[in-house]
């Protein structure tokens, strides 16, 4: 079994237009949205939910009145500012991180685990689907993403479908840690911009210190030409596969406006061949 991951480093260059176009001409496959904290691949997936579940996540500080003393401990441990002179504690500021409840003389502080969020097992018409969505200022982001791909990987092995698509989250923290781990290879979706290449190289570094193989393309690359050439030059020098460009065209945009991607769209666009060149490229690269 195969997974590829696509990733950005930021989030806006096209990498959820990318894995649906992918994911539209590709068969035998299953869908794995990552990006749990701003998930979109389900509109352009449009799934079917079959099953759906809770994540519990971390846990919220409550104080029992009936056993605390007001000794005022946990007040000065909390850096947050989550508690205040009446012993209550503000559930949006309270980060969860539990050292109130450990240090707390009279034992006074229960941690309940909260829902975080949920995740689900769908059916589209691209493909079996798993994808979750984390509530909203919730924690844990990078646990439910492993969740995700671990749901991800055991529906592969019971449908016994060999390869996992999963649109990675954007940015380089947990999330996309979380998303790496495991994976056969990575896919960074680039644009052709200062920050674009700042980006990529930034989750380049992030491949090789977990030893991930690493494939590059450029989104709208004719926007800039220099900096499309500086990300293949970096590509080069960070021993990056770079396997292909994909021109700036309306036509794609067009195609999301209607939950389609580009390969579903009835509009001629050059796009398309360039997906495909890219996809033959990467299918070469994950065999």
């Amino acid at each position: 079994m195969k997974e590829l991951v696509i990733l950005s480093g930021k989030g806006g260059t096209g990498k959820t237009s990318v894995t649906g176009a992918f994911a539209a001409i590709s068969k035998n496959k299953i869908l794995c949205d990552a990006d749990v904290d701003a998930a979109d691949l389900h509109l352009l997936a449009a799934p079917d939910f079959k099953q759906r579940f809770d994540f519990m996540g971390g846990g919220l500080a409550f104080i029992n009145p009936e056993k605390c003393s007001e000794c005022g401990r946990c007040v000065e441990l909390c850096k947050f500012d989550a508690i205040d002179a009446t012993f209550h504690v503000d559930e949006i500021a309270c980060e969860g991180c539990g050292v109130c409840v450990d240090l707390c003389p009279e034992q006074a502080i229960d941690f309940p685990i909260q829902k975080c969020g949920e995740w689900f097992i769908s059916d589209s018409r691209l493909g079996p689907m798993v994808h979750a969505r984390l509530g909203i200022a919730q924690e844990n982001s990078g646990k439910l993403v492993a969740l995700v791909r671990t749901q991800a990987r055991a529906l592969a092995e019971e449908k016994n479908i060999d390869l996992i698509l999963t649109d990675g989250p954007p940015g380089v923290g947990c999330p996309v840690i979380a998303s790496l781990g495991g994976a056969s290879s990575l896919l960074i979706v680039a644009e052709p911009t200062v920050s674009g290449l700042h980006d990529m190289e930034r989750v380049a570094e992030l491949a090789a210190h977990f030893k991930i193989p690493a494939m590059a393309c450029v989104n709208k690359f004719d926007l800039n030409l220099d900096q499309t050439r500086a990300i293949q030059n970096l590509a080069e020098q960070k021993q990056i596969d770079f396997v292909g460009v994909i021109p700036f065209d309306p036509v794609m945009t067009e195609a999301m406006v209607y939950g389609k991607t580009v390969f579903e769209y009835d509009k001629p666009s050059e796009t398309k061949a360039a997906i495909q060149g890219i996809w033959d490229e990467v299918i070469k690269k994950l065999e």
